[in-house]
C-alpha cells in the first residue's frame, strides 16, 4: 500500500472510529468484544483498502467487515456442556417484541418528510452528530437541530394518536361483550322465572295474564252468604219471618265444643 493510502487510512480511522464503535456495540452487547470486532474489522480492511474506490462507502464496507466477523465467531463458538440432574429455568426471548417495536418504527418513519427521515436517521440510527448529519446532508447544523425536533414532535403525535386508536378498539370490543353477556343473563333469568310460575318454560315473546286463574273453589264466606240469602228467601216466601240472632247460641255452642 501506498505511503498515501495509509496515511487517508490512518485519517479515516481517527474520524470515523466513535461511529464505528457505536454499530460494534449494536452488534455484539459486550463493550470489550466490540473494541475486539471493531479491531478486527479494520485490520481486514487495511488490507483491502486499495480496492475501495470510493471512500465515501468505506463506513458501509466496514460494517459489513464486522457483520461477517461477527457470524464467524458466533459459528466457531465453544458450547460447554456440564452434567446436571435438573435442567435449568432458562427465559427464551424470542424478539417478537422487538421485531414489533421494529415494524412499527419503520411503519411510522413514513409519515416524515424526506428531509425530516433523513435527519432521524442519521441522528438517531447512525448516531451521527450533529455537525456529521449537517455534512451529510448539507444543510447549517440550526436546520438539523429545528428540523430533527419537528420530525420528533410528529413522530410523538402519531404514537400516541395509534395507542388511543388501539384503547378505543380494546374498550368497544369489551363493552360489546359485556352487553351480550347481560343480555344472555337477562333471558336466562326470564325463562327460569317461567318455568317457576307455570312449571313449564314460557315461550319468549309471551305475556303473562293478569287475569285471576280459576280452580274450581268458591271462597267460605261466599258461600254462607248464598245459603243464608236462600233461606232469607224461602222464609219470606212462606210468610215467616226468621227469629233474630241471638249471640248467646253461639256462645253455648262453642262452650260444649270446648267441653
Amino acid at each position: 500500500m501506498a505511503q498515501g493510502e495509509v496515511l487517508a487510512f490512518e485519517d479515516y480511522v481517527r474520524t470515523r472510529q466513535e461511529a464505528l464503535l457505536r454499530s460494534a456495540r449494536r452488534l455484539v452487547p459486550d463493550p470489550v468484544d466490540a473494541q475486539d470486532l471493531l479491531q478486527t474489522a479494520l485490520v481486514r480492511t487495511y488490507g483491502r483498502w486499495d480496492g475501495i474506490a470510493d471512500k465515501s462507502l468505506a463506513d458501509a464496507y466496514l460494517r459489513r467487515v464486522m457483520i461477517n466477523t461477527r457470524t464467524e465467531w458466533w459459528r466457531a463458538r465453544k458450547l460447554d456442556e456440564v452434567p446436571t440432574e435438573q435442567l435449568p429455568d432458562a427465559s427464551v426471548d424470542d424478539g417478537s417484541e422487538q421485531r414489533a417495536d421494529r415494524a412499527l418504527l419503520m411503519d411510522i418513519l413514513g409519515i416524515l418528510a424526506p428531509k425530516q427521515r433523513s435527519v432521524v436517521v442519521l441522528r438517531h440510527w447512525e448516531q451521527m452528530s450533529t455537525e456529521e448529519t449537517a455534512a451529510a446532508l448539507g444543510m447549517s447544523a440550526g436546520t438539523v437541530k429545528s428540523t430533527l425536533h419537528r420530525a420528533l414532535a410528529r413522530l410523538r403525535q402519531e404514537l400516541e394518536r395509534r395507542e388511543l386508536t388501539s384503547r378505543e378498539a380494546v374498550a368497544r370490543e369489551t363493552g360489546s361483550r359485556q352487553g351480550t353477556g347481560s343480555a344472555r343473563e337477562t333471558g336466562n333469568h326470564r325463562r327460569t322465572e317461567g318455568v317457576r310460575e307455570t312449571g313449564s318454560p314460557r315461550p319468549a315473546g309471551s305475556v303473562r295474564s293478569a287475569a285471576p286463574v280459576a280452580t274450581g273453589r268458591v271462597p267460605a264466606q261466599r258461600t254462607r252468604a248464598a245459603a243464608t240469602a236462600k233461606v232469607t228467601s224461602v222464609t219470606a216466601a212462606r210468610g215467616h219471618t226468621p227469629a233474630p240472632h241471638d249471640g248467646r247460641h253461639d256462645e253455648r255452642g262453642r262452650e260444649r265444643c270446648a267441653a
